[in-house]
């Protein structure tokens, strides 16, 4: 299958079919996370789907899908009915793998309801490893070329795609190790058997708190607000910024009023001080956009990542 334009996939993706508004929710919604248990869409997605379902009044079951990267659980999501009563979490990743695997969800299958917010990356070092500052690590990954193992997603998963956009902008080497989502990467830094990671600063705030994990850098244009005294890259004289977002959709074909509906719930919810207060705790970032701003978001980073794909031979399925 071959990507079909962004902008028409993405209007496609709230045409009107069968279910009514004003019967809406008539149910238990489902919520596919896409991901394992323990990592951050299963935890971003617990935190909203609490909170929506008091917002609609309706029980909503969390269900983990793991495989392929995290492509079972999209597969599942996009081939449910739709009604609106199944929904879920998309990632950077789900973008990257319409061009890097051979049946990919494509964004037609798709329905963009909101914007969850940005998970900027970050590179962070096992305690017992003798890089204190990112110029040491850079120093070492250029000494001694593929040496460093640094535990990422799979190829084309987020992680792997900030250690692919270190490695670029760097003109760096490192040995890139694949791990099921961000919680047993983080277990195999902890262990280990990686020397460095390339996840988003939450997944490993903790741990450097503790003393365990030392994080060199943020990949972002500002400080993460839980980890002020983490320099960016930029600060440090490296221009690398990269990382996950999250927004919330569904199955191409729901009905304009319902996924209105969800929508203005979603917006709401992620909007709320007390949701806010739960998130910044758990250490996510929150930039609540509704639909239309959340599409845009999404195709620019589509717009962003594709060459980078490109340039590291990652795309099998070009546009």
């Amino acid at each position: 299958m071959r990507l079909k334009s962004i902008a028409a996939a993405l209007a496609l993706a709230g045409a009107a079919t069968f279910a009514h508004a004003d019967s809406f929710p008539g149910g238990p919604i489902t919520w596919v996370v896409n991901w394992p248990a323990g990592g951050g869409q299963d935890t971003t997605s617990r935190l909203v789907a609490e909170m929506l379902s008091e917002k609609l009044g309706v029980a909503i079951a969390v269900k983990n899908y793991s495989g392929a990267g995290g492509l079972t659980g999209m597969r599942e999501l996009a081939s449910a009915d739709p009604d609106g009563h199944t929904i879920g979490m998309l990632g950077a990743s789900s973008i990257i793998q319409q061009y890097t695997t051979d049946e990919p969800v494509m964004l037609d299958e798709l329905a963009v309801l909101s914007f969850f917010g940005p998970d900027p990356g970050a590179l962070t070092v096992a305690g017992g490893t003798p890089y204190e500052s990112l110029d040491d690590y850079v120093m070492a990954a250029k000494e001694s070329p593929s040496e460093i193992i640094n535990g990422n997603d799979p190829p084309g998963g987020a992680s792997y795609i900030s250690a692919s956009i270190l490695e670029s902008s760097l003109g760096l080497e490192i040995n890139k190790v694949p791990y099921s989502g961000y919680a047993p990467t983080v277990t195999a830094l902890l262990g280990g058997e990686v020397e460095s990671a390339t996840v988003p600063v939450p997944q490993v705030l903790e741990h450097h708190a503790n003393g365990d994990v030392r994080i060199l850098g943020v990949m972002a244009g500002q400080r993460h607000f839980l980890a002020p005294d983490i320099p960016t890259f930029m600060e440090q004289g490296y221009d690398v910024v990269a990382g996950d977002f999250r927004a919330v959709v569904g199955p191409a074909g729901i009905p304009e009023d319902v996924a209105a509906i969800l929508s203005e719930a979603l917006v709401a919810v992620l909007s709320s001080p007390e949701f806010n207060a739960k998130a910044n705790a758990a250490g996510y970032m929150i930039e609540p956009l509704g639909a239309a701003e959340a599409k845009m978001r999404i195709m620019q980073f589509d717009e962003q990542v594709y060459p980078v794909l490109e340039q590291a031979g990652l795309v099998t399925n070009p546009r």
